[in-house]
């Protein structure tokens, strides 16, 4: 890719989960292969683990998980012994959408992690207000400006929070996102929006990335796109747009689930206490070692004397590609203070769930909740209704995972739309830390100090 800086007045990056470039093409993605037809159209390369949050976040920053420190979409707290996903708020995390509204453009980001606490001018995330027991009371979402969720559900009702996961999980969540989308477009007229489009991630895990549900949730997508393309071709702004849709990662068809902290229990390394409720938990502060594990990565914490315990452990357990400990971590990009002490890497066809039981009737309460807070694991199995309660027990079900890095499945980096570059993005996968400041490059942000770790597409000649 090549051209001058400041080229586009406007960006709208759409992050089209799950989306690969054999997708365009073939009749199945009409609207987004008209769009990124001859524009600068590669292959994206995740930082590893290619999960949500560390690859939104190098999105984002044009930084590695070893730099930013989101190496799971989970978080272990080794001072207090708690494990948590999709807790975080923003923190100190700076990505494009605040320091390009720091350096005077109006900026706004949709549905990505951690937006809670923003600077970004508009900006909508799910919040729901949830009792003691994390059971959702009432539908809300933080947004801003604080009332701009209030002018979207008296306009199109509550956002659809358990069609956006679950085993309700469908294109309604996405529709209600590109919806609000519109309205951010029309009320606060961002330079830089930054839209999270999930509707592809549910149907590439429940079956496969070659099943005939994933090649229609493409078609489905596609067509809420395009409605969405429809709308900003009609707009005052339209001639100054760069339309960059990226992809976090693509899937592997998997069918072996692995549990690592069957195993570390078997070891005698993980220990367990009652839940409260009939059921046993994993008691974190006193375990030797557990396993946080989030699709095809796991991350164990162990005490220093049983890290070789723990690999042990570990090692024969089938659909295990690699252990990654110490310095070997920074292969992987994860030398970083967050990692586990061992990193654990599944087989392409294999992907990691946390249980710890065996017997049905030890399982913790929650395991059959669509609980994302309560489990200290990602949980696809929440995808699939359940015989006992809401989520299912059953791991066979799961067909696709993501978290390995393969040239088979990175996802899409491409450019449309008039102020989109014109020439093609040189030889190879283009590198999820050029993402940022490819965008702040063609939005001509001058002098952005934000830590850049890839130079702009933009640069190249």
């Amino acid at each position: 890719m090549s051209g001058a800086g400041g080229a586009a007045g406007r960006a709208i990056v759409l992050d089209v989960v799950g989306l690969q470039r054999d997708h365009l093409g073939g009749g199945r993605a009409p609207n987004l292969t008209e769009l990124l037809d001859g524009g600068p159209t590669a292959d994206l390369r995740p930082p590893f683990p290619a999960v949500t949050v560390p690859v939104q976040t190098t999105l984002a920053t044009g930084q590695s998980p070893a730099t930013h420190g989101d190496v799971s979409s989970g978080e272990y707290d080794r001072a207090t012994d708690d494990v948590a996903f999709w807790e975080r708020d923003r923190g100190d995390r700076d990505r494009l959408w605040e320091t390009a509204s720091d350096a005077g453009l109006t900026t706004g980001a949709l549905f990505f992690q951690h937006l809670i606490g923003t600077s970004a001018d508009v900006a909508v995330t799910p919040s729901p207000i949830e009792d003691e027991n994390n059971d959702l009371i009432e539908m809300n979402c933080w947004t801003n400006p604080d009332d701009f969720y209030d002018h979207l559900e008296a306009d199109h009702g509550h956002f659809p929070l358990h069609h956006y996961w679950g085993p309700g999980a469908n294109e309604r969540g996405t529709e209600w996102i590109l919806t609000a989308a519109r309205e951010a477009v029309e009320r606060y007229d961002p330079d830089l929006l930054w839209v999270y489009v999930p509707h592809l991630d549910y149907d590439g895990q429940r079956y496969g990335p070659d099943s005939d549900e994933q090649a229609a949730a493409v078609e489905t997508v596609d067509a809420m796109v395009g409605e969405f393309l429809e709308f900003l071709r009609g707009g005052d702004r339209w001639d100054e747009t760069a339309i960059n849709v990226v992809s976090e990662y693509g899937f592997h068809a998997v069918e072996t689930p692995v549990f690592p902290n069957r195993a570390l229990r078997a070891a005698d390394l993980l220990a367990v206490r009652d839940d409260g409720e009939g059921g046993e938990e994993v008691d974190v502060a006193g375990s030797a070692a557990f396993a946080m594990v989030d699709h095809q990565v796991a991350h164990v914490y162990a005490d220093g004397g049983a890290i070789g315990d723990a690999r042990e452990a570990l090692a024969d357990l089938d659909g295990i590609d690699r252990i990654a400990t110490g310095d070997d971590r920074a292969e992987y990009g994860l030398d970083h203070p967050n990692a586990g002490d061992l990193v654990v890497v599944a087989e392409p066809t294999a992907w990691f769930q946390y249980y710890w039981w065996t017997d049905r009737a030890d399982a913790p309460y929650y395991a059959t909740d669509m609980d994302i807070h309560a489990k200290p694991g990602f949980d696809p199995c929440e995808l699939f209704f359940g015989d006992e309660g809401l989520a299912s027990l059953d791991p066979s079900k799961i067909q696709g995972s993501h978290g390995r890095i393969d040239d088979a499945t990175l996802g899409v980096y491409g450019f449309g739309g008039p102020a989109a570059p014109d020439e093609s993005v040189a030889d190879g996968a283009v590198d999820a830390r050029a993402v940022a400041p490819t965008l702040a490059d063609l939005l001509g942000v001058e002098g952005l100090d934000a830590g850049f770790e890839a130079p702009s597409l933009l640069d190249r000649a």
